[in-house]
């Protein structure tokens, strides 16, 4: 008896998890379908089985389903990541290394990739969203580099090195769009961190210290 409750909220996640990715893919489908701004609300819900309200449940809007396409958790995901890295090594190197772990670990699909760039990119509202979410990973890079090196003084520069870490990674998805995925996005990264070391210099704290 004492164990049925844990049962119970195990199965009720699963529901839910279930239920988010329903309306998460029918969305999308509908996306690729109708065009973002034709699909409605209630289209979705239909598509997915569910009530309107049910819908507002699990998001806010139609475009919190594209920004979960996007994401999928991956910020959080970095964050967590760049914090597991050893202190031994300079700031640029612990992140990264860690969306190197990142993107080998998660093969990100090309095709899936490219449909979800384009839909996001369909209006000013989603283009703007889209331009967010570097800056929200950028803080969150920044936010576990000062948890890892607290010292005040060292702060700006650790933003610095957030801010070019992110720039890399840009870098690194724009080149892998151009060239249509042929090549695992974990080497164009590699490419995009060797330029900018590179062109910071061995000598520059940002990227030995």
């Amino acid at each position: 008896m004492e164990s049925s409750p844990p049962r119970e909220e195990g199965l009720r996640e699963r529901k839910r998890r279930e239920t988010l990715h329903r309306i998460a893919e029918q969305g999308l489908k509908l996306f690729l379908s109708n065009g973002y701004e034709a699909t409605t609300l209630d289209a979705i819900a239909e598509a997915a089985g569910i009530s309107r309200r049910t819908f507002f449940y699990y998001f806010k809007s139609k475009e919190e389903i594209l920004l979960a396409w996007q994401d999928g958790g991956f910020t959080e995901t970095l964050r967590t990541a760049v914090l597991a890295q050893s202190k031994k090594q300079s700031p640029l190197s612990a992140v990264k290394n860690a969306l190197l772990e990142l993107t080998i670990r998660f093969q990100p699909d090309y095709k899936q990739t490219r449909v979800i760039e384009r839909l996001m990119c369909s209006t000013e509202a989603l283009r703007i969203r889209h331009q967010a979410k570097y800056v929200e990973q950028e803080q969150a890079v920044f936010g576990a580099l000062c948890q890892m090196w607290p010292q005040p003084k060292r702060q700006p520069a650790l933003r610095i090195v957030a801010m070019m870490s992110i720039g890399a990674l840009r870098l690194a998805i724009d080149d892998w769009n151009r060239d249509q995925g042929k090549r695992p996005i974990a080497v164009y990264l590699r490419e995009a961190f060797a330029g900018l070391k590179s062109e910071i210099g061995k000598g520059v704290v940002l990227a030995e210290d």
